[in-house]
């Protein structure tokens, strides 16, 4: 026996493992990171799946009119639209309620609304008879159609590297990547606008909703959750719509565009798409700053931090 082998300790082995091993992350949308079951994403799911379920269910009673394929095609895409929003309110959400949970929805959410744009493409061929030619050809040549088929695409290819080994593969790539989510949301609602024509009064609050998404994130972190900050974002995002239904009407329509504007005003006879994004900016501040004086309280320390210098 070598010198070597009789001075070396020996390895000291490593304790088996008792019992059976930790479950792994499954790729069922209702389990955990851990691969076990959650009531949590599962409700959540079932809450992606209502908007069609409802649909179905009036396809079936006769509660869609004489076109019910046509209004089942616009009702799915509306969907895609909302679910991207929502995928995009995660992130402030978690700021705002101090709620990291929140963040496994947000691959959901967004597959949701991938899954809500399919069907509306599925269900516009089968409203052409399933002329894909046709409609290869329609996608070609109306711009309104060009637009939502490209945005469909990129959510097709964002939808197909959101898998964890998808994360792995691209490393830091996968975050610019998934940025791309941004400009699709924007192509989505742009869809939303020229399919509309005259009463674009969803996608003005879509598009308020998104900007006022836009402007959250440009603000400094330590201020996202702070009520004083979140009043500018609130405003600037009602001005922001209201402007781009001012824009609408004048550039693509022959409606009386400063009328429809000098309406945001006058809430008397009807509440204007730009007033909503207004109340649901503050209504979002008012929460965070709830939220943050709760947090702080029970934290013992001072409610909330000194509004910004005007120099800052």
């Amino acid at each position: 026996m070598s010198e070597a082998a009789i001075t070396s300790p020996a390895r000291p082995r490593r304790p088996r493992r008792e019992g059976p091993p930790p479950p792994k992350p499954g790729p069922w949308p209702w389990l955990d990171r851990g691969g076990r079951f959650s009531p949590f994403k599962a409700a959540v799911l079932l809450g992606c799946f209502l908007p069609l379920l409802r649909l179905a269910w009036l396809w079936a009673a006769d509660g869609l009119g004489p076109e019910p394929l046509t209004l089942a095609t616009h009702e799915t895409g509306d969907w895609c639209v909302r679910f991207l929003l929502i995928s995009l309110a995660v992130t402030p959400a978690r700021w705002a309620l101090d709620w990291p949970k929140a963040m496994q929805l947000r691959r959901m959410l967004g597959l949701a609304a991938l899954g809500y744009g399919l069907v509306h493409l599925a269900l516009y061929v089968g409203n052409e008879h399933l002329r894909l030619w046709h409609v290869l050809l329609e996608i070609v040549k109306r711009p309104y159609l060009s637009t939502g088929f490209t945005a469909l695409i990129g959510l097709a290819v964002l939808g197909w590297t959101s898998t964890d080994g998808a994360l792995r593969r691209l490393g830091r790539e996968w975050k610019s990547l998934h940025r791309l989510v941004y400009p699709l949301t924007a192509l989505g609602i742009l869809h939303f606008y020229m399919q509309s024509k005259i009463n674009v009064s969803e996608p003005v609050l879509m598009s308020g909703l998104f900007l006022w998404l836009m402007l959250w994130r440009l603000v400094p972190a330590r201020w996202r959750s702070v009520p004083w900050a979140l009043v500018p974002v609130a405003l600037l995002a009602a001005a922001g719509a209201a402007g781009l239904e001012y824009l609408w009407y004048a550039l693509a329509t022959n409606l009386p565009a400063t009328a429809i504007f000098q309406a945001n005003f006058d809430l008397e006879f009807e509440i204007r798409p730009a007033v909503w994004v207004l109340l649901a900016g503050l209504a979002f501040a008012t929460l965070a700053g709830l939220c943050w004086g709760i947090r702080e309280v029970f934290a013992g320390r001072s409610a909330l931090p000194p509004p910004p210098a005007l120099h800052e």
